[in-house]
């Protein structure tokens, strides 16, 4: 199957496209830098701008897939209009295209009413891309797990550096970690399963945590002992700027995700089991293989 990765120089996009690759497709990475890419072997290249209409005239022809790992947090400005112009301008590219299939990477969240900003910019884009003349189909995750996430990079640098955290509600909030390694088994499992066509998913690892069980016991992987004293006047926007002062990770992308830990992210429909059978690492397995 021909596929084209949108995002491919992401964290996720960067496993899989070579994960593709390897289970047989001809895979297309699209980027806005074609030199600052090193594709795998086996693995062309296309440039274009998500942002920019006309730079995708042609990309998407003898295409019959597209993954779409798109999100725009870490740029000025705002990031859910970004957003919502990048889908716009991929579903009017592919009406000039035979494109069969969408996947779409998005975020586990709850109900409308208590997801942050940043899960409410990830739903409008299901929407929009949900227009598209093609078969849709999204995969909602909370957390994934690897050394280049940016939501682990949080978690990995608050077990590292703090003995004694002052902690804020969120930490008893439950979440559903997933390794990138499952992630990827899950994205290229919906090529071979017809049946997830047009359908919305839910994915999660095997193990429910609450976000300050996942700092505990990254700390114990990394021989780190971290004690915490909650502060319930601590609020996630407060926290933001606490977490900004404790970790290197950019505060125009760390906020919009410490915004999010008041949202229980957790599976509630597993029906892609059924669909795509995929052995699950536990949670200490993946945080040992990011930490590796």
């Amino acid at each position: 199957m021909n596929v084209l990765v949108a995002g491919a120089t992401g964290f996720v996009g960067g496993h899989l496209v070579p994960a593709l690759a390897a289970a047989g497709h001809d895979v297309v990475a699209l980027v806005r830098d074609a030199s600052r890419y090193d594709p795998p072997d086996g693995v062309g290249v296309v440039e274009a701008d998500l942002l920019d209409r006309e730079s995708l005239d042609g990309v998407f022809a003898d295409v019959d897939a597209v993954y779409y790992l798109v999100h725009s947090m870490g740029g000025e400005g705002d990031f859910a209009r970004r957003d919502r112009l990048a889908a716009r301008n991929v579903v009017a590219a592919t009406r000039d295209a035979d494109v069969e299939r969408v996947v779409y990477l998005s975020g586990l969240g709850g109900h409308r009413a208590t997801l942050s900003e940043h899960l409410l910019s990830r739903r409008e884009v299901e929407s929009v891309l949900g227009t598209g003349d093609y078969d849709l189909t999204v995969l909602r995750a909370a957390i994934v797990l690897g050394a280049e996430s940016t939501s682990f990079r949080i978690v990995r640098q608050l077990a590292a550096r703090l003995p004694l955290m002052i902690t804020p509600r969120w930490v008893h909030t439950e979440c559903q970690p997933i390794a990138v390694d499952d992630v990827v088994a899950y994205l290229v499992g919906t090529l071979d399963a017809p049946a997830t066509a047009g359908g919305t998913y839910e994915i999660g690892g095997p193990d429910v945590l609450t976000y300050g069980e996942m700092v505990l016991q990254t700390g114990d992987v990394l021989g780190r002992q971290t004690w915490m004293i909650p502060v319930p006047v601590l609020t996630p926007r407060l926290s933001a700027y606490w977490v900004g002062l404790v970790t290197d990770v950019p505060s125009d992308v760390a906020h919009p995700l410490i915004l999010g830990l008041k949202t229980r992210t957790v599976v509630e429909d597993d029906r892609i089991r059924s669909l795509v059978p995929v052995e699950l690492t536990p949670f200490d397995d993946a945080v040992r293989q990011a930490v590796a």
